[in-house]
């Protein structure tokens, strides 16, 4: 519109319409209640100033106020006062009339410990969709000319842009003057979200500054990457051993579990998820679930999280050596088999161990898989308990035989020395066999007790495993349950069948084979001899030699065989004949012993 236009005259109103009422006019009637307006003498009276025009006058002036403030300060830190907190930010006081506002994950431990009052230094990066200003922590700088380009490029500062457009292979950034940002330096995962980048105020770092061709490359990624590494370390920094915080399970593996902390890992092991055993972590966790953990120990050198989560449990062994006695017995089920034994839960977090000597009084347990599996339920009784120390974890020694009759309480009753036994032999060692003569009970037979006619190179020359044998029990020891067995004490010898013939007071011949001063040993026969006692006062005759011996022997033999056939017999007066080796004489039995197989004569 030209001034020409603007200067006509308006047409007049048809007469036969009335003419609108001005805006003065009206003004006036409505202050006609009020204080009455003074009358111009050219005519109606000025309209009043229009309070809605003054009024965006100062909003205006206050609006360039606080820009040309912002201008100024921008390129330093600001001192932000905190003025409250929601779920997932913090509201500061900046010195403008409009908030600042920062997430709770730029603050350690996620503002925790923050509190109304604190004062934070901060840099303003851009306004959100409500209003409030962007802060950052980190100083951003606001450059207006190229000196100040140069040197946010010298101090390697992070400055603040707006992002204009997407252009071919990434953005263009009005950072004071225009200037390109790779898309692979955006920070961005695909085009949407670079599109949603345009008319945004970002926080990005110089890489390239050509001042004379006017070729400005920046890069949005470095400073996001910047940013996530100083909030990590001042996460990182705020965890404490000891702390119980919460965290997301990550990633399972065999040996543990992986929970992000916000953004820092730590590692679950295996052995500290519970205090009951765990075989597979995937038995108790599930990749994504929320759990509450315990920092046990944090590495200064390699910064690696040990976490724990049994230790927000109180831990069963406290209490053990006042819950459960030697001697008490116990139901629970088994857990481990190694090669010397099984391990049996006694409640959760708590095992026993069932020694491989401790299963069975029956029989010889090579392997505990022999009587138990994985998942067995067993009765068991407390042998020992040992409370925990600071070197070694607690331990409680079971007992399986113990739930069951001890059959080497009825052995002696059952089996008297003396008696007969007959059983299987169940092993063949070099000094002998062990039989058995009872459920859980074996007795030894040494090798010299199993033949009586042939010296044995080793037991499996006469015997062989599994065969049924019959055996003499010979002594018991109960303390170290050891029976003494003897097959050879039941087999018929030719000392069996001469006791068996005679009886005390018959009288034998025979040959005197040892001699002594107290006692003489006397053959009666092929391997059958007797013992004679010499009586006090009494010598035994010269020994001749064995021509002489000989002689003397066979005219004895001639004389006493002549003496019985004529029916004379030797004066009751004559005194007997001192004993000599080699002598045939003629003797009464004075005492047969079945048992011992043992022989006494005298003289005749």
């Amino acid at each position: 519109m030209t001034n020409d236009s603007m200067q006509e005259p308006k047409p007049a109103a048809p007469a036969s319409e009335p003419a609108p009422a001005s805006i003065a006019e009206s003004s006036l009637d409505s202050a006609s209640t009020s204080e009455p307006a003074p009358e111009s003498p050219s005519g109606p009276p000025e309209p009043a100033a229009e309070e809605p025009a003054a009024s965006f006058a100062d909003v205006l002036r206050d609006f360039e106020r606080t820009h040309s403030h912002h201008a100024e300060t921008g390129a330093k830190q600001l001192e932000g006062t905190v003025v409250s907190l929601s779920a997932d930010q913090v509201f500061l006081d900046i010195g403008y009339k409009i908030e600042g506002v920062l997430p709770r994950s730029a603050f350690p431990n996620t503002a925790e410990g923050v509190k109304p009052g604190d004062v934070v230094p901060v840099s303003i990066t851009g306004r959100n969709e409500e209003g409030y200003y962007q802060l950052s922590r980190f100083r951003v700088a606001q450059p207006r000319d190229w000196s100040a380009l140069e040197a946010a490029f010298r101090d390697k500062l992070a400055v603040v842009g707006t992002v204009t457009a997407v252009i071919k292979g990434g953005l263009s950034v009005d950072v004071g003057v225009r200037a390109f940002m790779p898309a692979s330096r955006s920070g961005t995962h695909d085009a949407a979200e670079m599109e949603a980048l345009v008319g945004q105020q970002i926080s990005c770092r110089i890489t390239k500054l050509d001042v004379t061709d006017e070729d400005v490359v920046v890069d949005r990624r470095i400073v996001l990457e910047e940013q996530a590494r100083g909030q990590l370390e001042a996460r990182r920094a705020a965890l404490q051993a000891g702390d119980t915080i919460t965290g997301t399970v990550r990633t399972l593996m065999p040996y543990g579990a992986f929970v992000d902390l916000g953004g820092i890992d730590g590692l679950l092991h295996v052995s500290d998820m519970s205090w009951s055993r765990v075989h597979k972590p995937e038995d108790l966790l599930s990749v994504g679930q929320q759990i509450q953990v315990r920092i046990l120990k944090i590495d200064p050198g390699s910064k690696k999280i040990s976490l724990g989560l049994k230790q927000l449990q109180p831990e069963p062994w406290q209490t053990v050596p006042e819950r459960y006695q030697p001697g008490q017995r116990i139901s629970g089920a088994v857990t481990r088999l190694t090669d010397f034994g099984a391990f049996v839960e006694v409640e959760p977090g708590v095992e026993g161990l069932i020694h491989i000597s401790e299963m069975s009084w029956a029989k010889k347990v090579r392997h505990p898989s022999d009587l138990l599996k994985l998942g067995d339920r067993v009765d068991a009784v407390i042998l020992a308990i040992k409370p925990p120390t600071q070197a070694e974890a607690g331990r409680i020694s079971l007992g399986l035989k113990q739930t069951l009759a001890d059959p080497w309480l009825e052995v002696q009753r059952k089996f008297p020395t003396g008696s007969h036994i007959s059983g299987p032999v169940t092993k063949l060692m070099n000094f002998g066999a062990f039989v058995e003569i009872a459920e859980g009970v074996e007795g030894l037979v040494h090798i010299s007790e199993i033949a009586a006619d042939r010296r044995l190179h080793h037991p499996s020359d006469a015997l062989r495993v599994g065969q049924v044998v019959q055996a003499q029990v010979l002594a018991i020891d109960p303390e170290k349950r050891q029976i003494k067995l003897s097959m050879k004490q039941l087999i018929p010898t030719s000392i069996d069948e001469y006791i068996a013939e005679h009886k005390a007071g018959d009288q034998v011949t025979g040959r005197v084979v040892e001699l002594s001063s107290t006692s003489a040993v006397v053959e009666l026969g092929e391997g059958i001899r007797a013992t004679s006692r010499i009586q006090s006062g009494s010598k035994p005759a010269a020994t001749p030699d064995s021509k002489s011996a000989a002689a003397s022997g066979l005219s004895d033999l001639t004389s006493m065989l002549q003496a019985r056939w004529k029916g004379a017999t030797p004066a009751a007066s004559a005194q007997p004949e001192p004993l000599a080796e080699g002598q045939i004489r003629t003797f009464k039995i004075a005492k047969l012993n079945t048992e011992s197989k043992t022989i006494e004569v005298e003289l005749a």
